[in-house]
């Protein structure tokens, strides 16, 4: 089992940039393919990015190219850089580990942080 903590989220202006990270604690992240999500109110969570055990790493389309995930498996960290935001960034950012699939998308997970807030202001 491991345990999932975010730090760095923030209120930031569109255009700007803010980093997140999840350290993780009870296994090694080295063995878990790795994600991030993000939700607002009244919506589901949705995929963001995610990196693989394997190295690999996916973006979904509306970050593609502004964010960027990476991971330090010696420091058990994941970080999402995040450049260019915008209004529409806004949201409870998670980590999570061991993305499932849903059919169309990542949408759950084995296990989850307590989430960040994140907001861009226009």
């Amino acid at each position: 089992q491991v345990q999932l903590v975010e730090s760095g989220g923030g209120l930031v202006q569109a255009g700007g940039s803010l980093g997140l990270s999840c350290a993780a604690s009870g296994r090694t992240v080295s063995t878990y393919d790795m994600g991030w999500f993000r939700q607002v109110p009244g919506k589901e969570r949705e995929f963001v990015a995610a990196s693989w055990s394997n190295g690999n790493t996916y973006y979904a389309d509306s970050v593609k190219g502004r964010f960027t995930i990476s991971r330090d498996n010696a420091k058990n960290l994941v970080y999402l850089l995040m450049n260019n935001l915008k209004p529409e960034d806004t949201a409870v950012y998670y980590c999570a580990a061991s993305p499932i699939w849903c059919g169309s998308s990542w949408c759950k997970a084995d296990y989850w942080g307590q989430g960040t807030q994140v907001t861009v202001s226009s």
